[in-house]
C-alpha cells in the first residue's frame, strides 16, 4: 500500500523531461505532486506513468508566462491540498542556435517570458502560499542550467535568463528567510531527455567544432531534487551542479 508522506510539490514543466523525472521520482517517495504545464495530454502521459504512486497526485494546466494562469494554478493547489512545501520552477525553453545578431525581438522575448518571467510569477504565487500556510514556509528550487555559469554558442537568451535564475535564486533566498522559505538551484549538465537528443548526433563547440557529447541518466537529475525536497527547512542546498562526468564543461572555451 502507498503511503502519502504528507507533503505536496509543484513541478512546473512537468509534462516531459527533466520535469517528468523528478514528478515521477517524487511520487514514488510518497508526495502529492501538482503537474504543472501548457500540455495537458503530456502531463496525463506523467500521471499515468506514475501508476499507484499518481494517486495523491493532480494535473493543473498553467501557462507560467500568463499571470492570471499562475495565480488560478495556485489558488488549484490550495484548494486541492491545502499547502505547498516544494516548488520546482522547472519549465524552460531555448531560442533557434543562430547568431546573436539575427535573434528576432519575438524570440528573445519568448525565451524570457518562459525562462525568467515564469519562475517570477511561480515564485510569488509560492511564496504568498507558504507564508499563510501553517505550519508556514516550504523550500523553491529552481532548474538552473549548466549555461547559468558557462555559455554554448549562439545561446545568448537562454544564458542569460539562467544567469538571472542564479540571481532569483540568491534574492529568494534571502528574502524568503524570514517566511522560514528555503530556495536553492540545480545546474544540470547533459541530462539524457529529448532536448539534448542532439548530443549524440554532435554539438557547436566553441571552438568552432562539432562534437558529441555525453550524457547522464535523467535519473540522477530526479534523485538529486529529491534529496533537496526531502532536507528540513533549517538546512538547505543553495546551489548543485549534477553533470556528465566527461561532459566539455571544464575547461569550456
Amino acid at each position: 500500500m502507498i503511503a502519502h508522506n504528507g507533503k505536496v510539490a509543484l513541478v512546473t514543466g512537468a509534462g516531459s523531461g527533466i520535469g517528468r523525472a523528478v514528478s515521477l521520482a517524487l511520487m514514488r517517495e510518497g508526495w502529492g505532486v501538482v503537474l504543472a504545464g501548457r500540455r495537458e495530454e503530456a502531463l496525463a502521459e506523467t500521471l499515468a506513468l506514475g501508476g499507484e504512486y499518481a494517486k495523491f497526485s493532480v494535473v493543473e494546466q498553467a501557462d507560467v508566462t500568463d499571470p492570471a494562469s499562475v495565480r488560478e494554478l495556485f489558488a488549484a493547489t490550495e484548494l486541492v491540498f491545502s499547502r505547498l512545501d516544494v516548488l520546482f520552477n522547472n519549465a524552460g525553453m531555448s531560442a533557434p542556435p543562430i547568431p546573436l545578431e539575427d535573434l528576432t525581438f519575438e524570440q528573445w522575448k519568448r525565451v524570457v517570458d518562459v525562462n525568467l518571467t515564469g519562475v517570477f510569477l511561480c515564485t510569488q504565487g509560492a511564496i504568498k502560499l507558504m507564508k499563510a500556510q501553517t505550519p508556514r514556509g516550504g523550500r523553491i528550487i529552481n532548474n538552473g542550467s549548466i549555461s547559468a555559469t558557462a555559455p554554448r554558442p549562439n545561446s545568448a537568451p537562454y544564458t542569460a535568463t539562467k544567469h538571472a535564475i542564479t540571481g532569483m535564486t540568491k534574492s529568494t533566498a534571502l528574502d524568503g528567510r524570514k517566511y522560514d522559505i528555503a530556495c536553492g538551484q540545480i545546474d544540470i549538465g547533459n541530462a539524457a531527455t529529448e532536448m539534448t537528443s542532439k548530443m549524440t548526433e554532435g554539438v557547436p563547440q566553441a571552438n568552432g567544432t562539432v562534437a558529441v557529447e555525453p550524457r547522464m541518466d535523467v535519473e540522477n537529475v530526479a534523485r538529486a531534487v529529491v534529496y533537496m525536497a526531502s532536507l528540513p527547512l533549517d538546512a538547505n542546498v543553495l546551489f548543485m551542479t549534477v553533470m556528465a562526468t566527461q561532459m566539455p564543461l571544464v575547461g569550456r572555451g
